[in-house]
């Protein structure tokens, strides 16, 4: 029987403003447009289970080698030999992308990381692990990565429609940083209470999501039959990012970027053991906090859409990651560092999405693998050249003063391209 009194939700109804409703309800579908497609949702789940399982390893693996060898330089190399087969095959692979159906390429790269993750799960299960088991397997999977990666890249957009790609862009920048958040601070734990296996054993299994989102998911990329050869077809690709003085310049940009900024993740170990003194929770919290950074950032550029003057926003993002860079080399303090972290994950990702946006926009769909084939060899190439480097010079300048002056230089490189070479700021 009706008696006229308003329910608690009713009043509740009335006192929330309903245009305020309405603005949370768009900002949340504006934010997250690209999950409206089924197969995107698939692959986004699937790599961000992936990718958890992933950082649970590097979070390991950076671990065990600095444990078993005390040896700042192996741990550059480790990353050097990870990333230089990327820098080397990379091209091939996003040929390879535009001529065969990139779905197929996806799961033999996840077939054969797989089978590395699990084979370093016995090795260090059966205490037969020696340093040169793990940079070898490092050089296995940055050589799957090399195929992988270019037909992981291009796929993507193709799931959803043009006007949502930079929201797709920015999404999967949140799954990567998502797993940088909750792999860490599961390595952390694992590595504290259970050992090294386990992070290895679970990175293992972790690649069956996507091995089962690439099996169900519908879209199907059937490249137009050519009678080119592996080399003309990346001529071609080359050819094409020459052609637009912007997507050259975007290749520069990027090589700089991961080259200068990637070599602070390395020795964040360094810092955990020698400047604060620390164990791998420390570590793993480490991480995680730059994962938090990092979903912020990525936040800010999905939910800002296909903005204008993208090319600028990338470039003061960029100077605030230098600047977080260097204000983390000069900490001695860890709740400073923390906030530092959470500055270089916010920016960098920001600066990275945003870039990586510009060369998916400018790329035609037939010539997408090599073209993003070529931006991940400066991309990625820069992250082990980068590791290298600072590999020979931390042992000399110490490892505050060489990522202090990485930071320095991350900044001058933005004002270069925000003053002077204004091409990408006129993006």
């Amino acid at each position: 029987m009706a008696t006229g009194r308003r329910t608690p939700v009713a009043e509740a109804a009335e006192l929330y403003p309903r245009h305020l409703l309405h603005k949370e309800t768009s900002t949340f579908r504006r934010v997250f447009k690209a999950f409206q497609y089924r197969d995107f949702r698939l692959m986004w789940v699937g790599a961000c289970t992936s990718s958890i399982g992933t950082w649970m390893q590097i979070v390991a693996q950076g671990w065990l080698i600095y444990r078993l060898t005390h040896s700042a330089f192996l741990l550059a190399l480790d990353q050097f030999l990870g990333g230089i087969p990327i820098f080397l095959f990379t091209l091939i692979g996003g040929a390879v992308a535009d001529r065969a159906e990139r779905r197929k390429i996806l799961l033999v790269s996840q077939y054969v990381q797989m089978a590395s993750a699990t084979l370093l799960t016995v090795l260090v299960a059966t205490g037969l692990i020696h340093v040169w088991h793990i940079l070898s397997l490092s050089f296995v999977c940055g050589l799957a990565q090399a195929f992988g990666g270019p037909a992981y890249m291009a796929l993507i957009p193709t799931l959803v429609k043009r006007e949502d790609m930079p929201n797709a862009i920015a999404l999967n920048s949140i799954q990567f940083n998502m797993a940088v958040i909750i792999g860490p601070a599961l390595a952390g734990q694992a590595l504290a209470k259970l050992g090294e296996k386990w992070c290895f054993g679970l990175n293992a299994l972790s690649f069956l999501a996507p091995i089962v989102s690439l099996w169900i998911i519908t879209a199907r990329y059937l490249p137009e039959i050519t009678t080119d050869s592996i080399f003309s077809s990346l001529k071609q690709g080359i050819k094409y990012v020459r052609r637009q003085d912007s997507m050259e310049a975007l290749t520069v940009l990027a090589f700089c970027m991961t080259a200068l900024s990637m070599p602070m993740r390395t020795y964040i170990p360094v810092f955990v053991k020698d400047i604060f003194h620390r164990g791998p929770e420390t570590f793993g919290n480490l991480l995680s906090v730059m994962g938090v950074g990092s979903i912020c950032g990525s936040l800010m550029v999905a939910g800002r859409g296909n903005i204008h003057n993208k090319g600028r926003v990338a470039l003061i993002m960029l100077v605030c990651l230098g600047a977080g860079i260097s204000g983390f080399s000069l900490s001695k303090s860890l709740p400073l560092s923390y906030a530092m972290l959470v500055l270089v994950g916010g920016s960098m990702m920001a600066v990275f999405a945003t870039v990586s946006s510009l060369v998916q926009l400018i790329t035609t769909n037939e010539m997408r693998g090599r073209v993003m084939s070529v931006y991940n060899c400066a991309f990625r190439g820069g992250m082990p050249v980068g590791n290298l480097l600072s590999g020979w010079f931390v042992p000399v300048f110490t490892a505050p003063v060489v990522l202090g002056m990485n930071g320095l230089l991350l900044i001058l490189v933005a004002l270069y391209f925000l003053l002077v070479q204004r091409r990408v700021a006129a993006l």
